[in-house]
Formats: C-alpha cells, structure tokens, sequence
C-alpha cells in the first residue's frame, strides 16, 4: 500500500525528475526539479493551486522519482519521457505532423541536396522547415535545374557516367571528374542561397558574367546571366520581413475558451520562410509562461535547426530552459542564441569568475598549428550562500559550440570518483572551481570534436596537449582553495566570509580577452572583512531532532539549527 505522506518524507533534496501515476498505474504527469523533496511536496500542500493541478492531484495514486546529477540531466530525462509517454496534464508536442526539410549533408566529399522530414543531429545542414511541401520541391527542383550537383542518394563508383552527366546536369562525382574543391563552390552557394545570402552571390556572377563577355565566351555569360534571374525570380518569391537578424524563430501563444494555440513563425536570412502551429485543447487552464516553457523544452531538445534568436511574448518561469537551449547550439560566451521576451533578451547563466585586484582568474593562450586555444580557470563567486556542485568543473568549447559541461572525471583534469587511490578527486571543497577551454579554427574538420561535434575527441594530439596545461592550471585553482579551506578551520580568519561576498565578472569573449596571462595567485593578498556573529542556543526535544536530522539530511544538532535557521528566513524574511 503507497502511503503518500509516509512517501513524502523519503524524497531526497537532490535534482530529479518526478512521475505521478494513477490508480491504474498510468503516467498521468512527468516534472522535474532541483530539489524533488521541495517541489513534489509542493503539490500536496494545501495552497493556492490551479484547477487544473487541483484535478491532477485528486488523480495521484502514486508516484516514483529518479535522482540525476544534476540540472540538465534532469531536463533531458523530462523530455525524452514526456516524449515517451505522453502524460495527459503535460504539454504535449505532436509528432503526426511533420513539415519537409532541404537537407546538405556536407560531411560528404560530394554532398547532395534532399528533401528529407527526418531531422537528426548528423551533421548535415537543414534548411526550413517549409510549412508548404510545395515550396521545397520548388527549390529542390530548382538547384537540380542550375546547379550540376549528384542527384543520386548514394555515391557509387560506376564503370561509366550516369545520364545527367551526359545532358550537362551533373558534374559526375562518381566518375572522379569533378575535384570536392570545385565541387563544394556550388555546395557553398546553394547554402548561401537557402540562407538568403543571394546579395553575395548575384555579386559574384555579376563578376563571372563580365569575364566570360571579356574572354568572348558568350555561352558561358548567358548561362550565368540565367542562372542570376533563377535567383533573383526565387529570392523575390519569399516574403520579406522587417526584422533586421537573419535567423529568427517568432513564437506566439493564443488561449481561447476552447483550446490553446502555439503558432512559430521562421525567418532565415531576414525572410519568412513559413509557420507551423500546434493545437492544445487540453491545457486552457495552464498559465501561459508554464505552456510556453514546457512546449520549447521538447521542441528544440532535439531539432538541429535552432535560430540566432527566439522572440516570445511570455517570461519563460524556468531559467534551466534558456541555459539548456544556448548550450544545444554551443552557446560561446559571447555569441550564440538569444531568447528575447517583449525586446528584452533573456540570458542564461554564463560562466562567471572572481576578477578583481585581489583573486583573478589563470589564462594561457596559445597556438596549435591553425588552432587557436584559450584556456581559463578560477573560481566562481558563490550563488547564495554555497556553490552548486553541478556546475563546478571544465566547460569546453569547439568554434563556440559547447561539448563538454561541468566535467570533473579523468576525460579532463580530475580522476573518476571510483578510482580513489591516485589523482585529485572531486570534493564539495571544490565547487567554486570553473575552468574554460575555446578550441577555434577556420578549419572545423580539425578541432578536438567529434564526427557529430557534440561530444570530445578524447584521442585528438590537440586536446592532450591542452590537457597538460589543463591539470598545470586547475593544481594553481585547487592550492587557491586548499588554502582557503585550511585558513578558515585553523584561524577561522573571515577569508571564506571575504570571497563569499565578491562579485563575478561574466566571462564574456571580451572579458577572457582582457584577462591577463597571471600565473601568481594568492589568497594573502585578500583583504578580511571581519562580519560579525552570534551564537544562538535552545533545547527542544531529542526525538524531534533526531527526525529533522534525517529530513534534512545533515549529521549534527548545529546543522539541524543552521538549516532550519536559513529555512525560515528565506522563506519568511
């Protein structure tokens, strides 16, 4: 027998994702949290709830959670089982209606160009979608017209060229009569055209034209004086938007007394390129900011076509959802996607660091053939009166794209917390330490990335190198902390209280680049601002005590009063 309250008492006060069930077992809702014991007794608390939780709650036979490490493991867990199975008071994003995509898959010596409706993160480039199938078959059908690119789906050698070649359609890759560098100059425009970059491209045949009149080759201007109209008459077809970025996705909500409406608008390359819109009769209840938070969360987790910017109406309630978004496209730390609500932009939190004359950050920049690498470490300012465990760690970076966040096991500097008996391993005395690395070249195919470039090539010469400055740098940061540790047990000399109350400087591109290349860091140099404290004392009975202990999940009476302490005047002062 599931007793709900009894249940309550065991969640733990750590990140998760939660899952009510009802008296036939079924999944009625999925959430997450950073705390599941705070959250999920949320919903059991006699307060001012909705009716549409109200009705949920009078639903919840029992309920089952999984704790994860951290925020965004959390996040991910919540989509793929919304996903999955497809709660009834949970936004719920349909997949029966699918919109076609052009697709590059420019990690071919010979990309071809396709229309696919199967968006996946495997490195080829998509463009759309478009909300009329008519309009992409337009376009396919226009690139096959002007553009002598394959247009079989699988590169084969053959004894002989196929008959596009022959009809001057195609360039016949298969035959190895065409080179991937001349190839990939019409792969390059076809890009710029489906961007809406055509202003460089009807520059540059502008330029042809001339020298083939030059050189009196006539034909060869006239093919390309057609080939200019194709794409001016092509460009002109799209309506233009008055909105000055190139990539942004325009979200509105609309509730009715019937249903809620989710309408996304997509300009590319300062044009509309279409919409899409989605039905949900099921949530007129829900607070806006909650439908929004919960319908992007699942739209962008795995759509590899996120815009520059997402423009809404409505605060999203859930900071996570805005760091989580930046990171799917490898938010750099000065550039990368912007969510603006009413033309106020929304940031995530950045990697921010201790910079002033007292504590600065370590910085070493070098070269590495044509990669140029910056490495950053220091410590974070606190968030409130600790610092999250989660996010401490190595944050790495490949041409602004984020590939590994907040590591602390052996792939980086630090030892897996299995393996005890050599190396550094990860201790909360720890978790101020951030530690960034920028890999960035014009020559992407060369970075530490992986073939997806969503994860580490752990075997790249250029990452090990980097590795070794890595560990030199983050033993500096480590001592820096060791001595704070010890300072505050032995003396207790208000250093700790010191750094506690600095401020962080948000390490922007602009920022690392003004850090100094410092390797002398010390705390003697800070000066302790003495805070004053009293010691406040009082007896209540053991056995109640003893049962907050294990609520709170602390070992001792002090902590017990510490936390209780802090309980209330947060939620009181």
């Amino acid at each position: 027998m599931f007793n709900i309250e009894e249940e309550l008492k065991k969640l733990p006060n750590k990140p998760g994702v939660y899952v009510m069930r009802d008296k036939n077992d079924t999944i009625i809702y999925v959430g997450k949290a950073i705390s599941l014991k705070n959250r999920v007794r949320q919903y059991f608390r006699k307060n001012n709830k909705t009716a549409r939780i109200e009705k949920m709650v009078s639903l919840i036979d029992h309920f089952e959670y999984i704790v994860v490490d951290n925020e965004a493991e959390a996040l991910i867990l919540e989509c793929n089982l919304i996903k999955k199975n497809r709660p009834k008071f949970n936004v719920l994003l349909k997949d029966d209606k699918t919109y076609p995509y052009i697709k590059i898959d420019v990690k071919s010596d010979y990309p071809g160009v396709f229309i696919t409706r199967r968006v996946i993160n495997d490195g080829s480039k998509y463009f759309g979608p478009y909300a009329n199938p008519g309009a992409a078959k337009e376009m396919i059908d226009f690139i096959k017209q002007k553009y002598k690119i394959r247009q079989c789906r699988t590169l084969k050698n053959r004894e002989r060229p196929c008959l596009n070649y022959h009809i001057n359609r195609c360039l016949a890759p298969c035959m190895g009569y065409v080179t991937p560098q001349e190839y990939k100059k019409q792969i390059d425009e076809i890009i710029d055209l489906l961007e809406g970059k055509t202003d460089r491209i009807l520059k540059e045949l502008d330029k042809q034209m001339q020298e083939a009149s030059e050189k009196l080759d006539f034909e060869k201007a006239a093919e390309l004086r057609d080939r200019k109209l194709a794409i001016e008459r092509a460009s002109s077809k799209q309506k233009v938007s008055n909105i000055s970025e190139n990539n942004i996705d325009v979200i509105g909500l609309y509730k009715s007394e019937l249903e809620v409406c989710i309408e996304i608008f997509f300009v590319r390359g300062s044009k509309m390129i279409g919409r899409e819109h989605y039905f949900f009769p099921e949530l007129k209840d829900m607070e806006d900011s909650e439908i929004l938070s919960g319908f992007i969360k699942q739209y962008y987790l795995e759509n590899p076509n996120i815009p520059s910017k997402i423009m809404l109406r409505e605060e999203l309630p859930e900071k996570e959802v805005i760091e989580h978004i930046q990171r799917r496209v490898g938010l750099d730390i000065a550039y990368g996607i912007a969510i603006v609500v009413n033309d106020k932009t929304l940031v995530g939190n950045n990697i921010v660091l201790i910079d002033n004359e007292e504590i600065n950050p370590i910085k070493e920049e070098y070269q590495d053939g044509e990669i140029n690498v910056k490495i950053l470490s220091g410590i974070a300012p606190r968030e409130g009166k600790t610092y999250p465990p989660e996010k401490a760690g190595w944050y790495i970076y490949c041409n602004g794209r984020l590939v590994v966040a907040a590591d602390k096991t052996s792939l980086t500097t630090w030892k897996d917390m299995e393996n005890k008996s050599s190396g550094i391993v990860f201790h909360n005395n720890y978790a101020g330490f951030r530690g960034i690395v920028y890999f960035s070249s014009k020559h992407p195919e060369k970075l530490p990335w992986n073939t997806t470039k969503t994860g580490l090539d752990e075997t790249s010469l250029v990452y090990l190198r980097a590795r070794e400055k890595m560990l030199e740098i983050f033993k500096i940061v480590k001592n820096i902390l060791d001595d704070v540790r010890k300072n505050t047990e032995v003396e207790d000399d208000g250093i700790e209280e010191t750094i506690a109350q600095m401020h962080g400087t948000e390490m922007t591109i602009e920022n690392v680049n003004k850090v100094k290349e410092n390797r002398v860091v010390s705390i003697k140099n800070v000066s302790v601002i003495t805070v004053p404290n009293v010691t406040i004392n009082y007896k209540k009975p053991k056995e109640e005590a003893e049962e907050l202990k294990k609520v709170l999940g602390v070992k001792s009476y002090r902590e017990v009063g510490e936390k209780t302490f802090e309980y209330y005047k947060d939620a009181e002062c």
